[in-house]
């Protein structure tokens, strides 16, 4: 399990930033047990600063002796990471892999050493500890190792299990869904700029109504169908503007868009340069 491990974090960006937070926050680690290695002098510091890790510029010093390794460095560069990381991997840990689009076989590729692999898909919302992660775990992982993958994970929200071939579909959904609902809440605030609201009671009534209806979706456990439909009351205000969306094909775009991004995603895991 996590708690007592040493772990090892190559690339200290953003999402590393928010793994590491988690662990602490949570309990599971102690600033102690992270080491964190990245290229920028001003991203040590500032992990050192504010979470008390232990940063270096040398990947292979961040991994010599851990029992986890987190991959958190950009797949376009990944291919570089692992040929200098597979001398230092001598007791084959976990490898948790956080790069958009770089397959399982590819990792062993590079790796032949080791046998404990896990992909993972983790959102933005990890950041403020609400994100959604969906890993994918290679043969020869253990539900040891899976059940350590999901409490990292968990750290920052919640975490499934999907099969390899899925994380495409997850990528265009949890991963890039973020930005969909963020120009959903920008456009319903504009809505209300627009019948006369001020600008920020507007930005704050979207943002808290985005919220509050995905938390009923998820503590009622009803489809989100019966959800709108109490809401949608014979002849009222509700139904008028469900028929606006219904006239312009809100649901069909939302449902385009994550199909366009699904395709978008193979064919980027096709080659060397990877964005969400």
């Amino acid at each position: 399990m996590l708690t007592g491990g040493q772990i090892g974090f190559v690339g200290g960006g953003n999402m590393a930033e928010s793994l590491l937070a988690g662990l602490l926050r949570k309990g599971l680690s102690s600033p102690g047990r992270l080491v964190v290695s990245d290229p920028l002098a001003s991203r040590r510091e500032l992990l050192s600063r504010t979470l008390g890790v232990s940063v270096t510029p040398d990947n292979q010093a961040a991994v010599r002796g851990a029992d986890i390794v987190v991959l958190c460095v950009e797949p376009q560069v990944l291919d570089d990471v692992l040929r200098e990381l597979s001398p230092s991997l001598l007791s084959d840990p976990l490898i948790l892999s956080v790069a958009a689009g770089y397959p399982l076989s590819r990792m062993q590729n590079h790796l032949p050493s080791a046998t404990r692999f896990i992909r993972a898909m983790p959102n933005t919302p990890s950041a403020i500890g609400e994100g959604v992660t969906a890993m994918s775990l290679a043969p020869g992982v253990s539900s040891e190792d899976r059940e350590t993958a999901r409490q990292l994970f968990e750290s920052v929200g919640m975490a499934v299990v999907v099969e390899e071939r899925l994380l495409d579909a997850v990528t265009a959904l949890s991963g890039s869904g973020p930005a969909y609902v963020f120009a959903m809440i920008e456009a319903l605030a504009d809505g209300g700029v627009l019948a006369g609201l001020p600008r920020s009671t507007a930005q704050l009534l979207a943002a808290h109504t985005v919220a509050g209806a995905a938390s009923m979706v998820l503590e009622q456990g009803e489809h989100s169908a019966v959800l709108k439909d109490r809401v949608a009351s014979p002849g009222g205000t509700t139904i008028a503007g469900l028929y606006q969306l219904e006239q312009r094909k809100l649901r069909a775009t939302l449902m385009s868009a994550v199909e366009a991004a699904t395709q978008r995603s193979q064919e980027l895991g096709k080659t060397e340069n990877h964005h969400l």
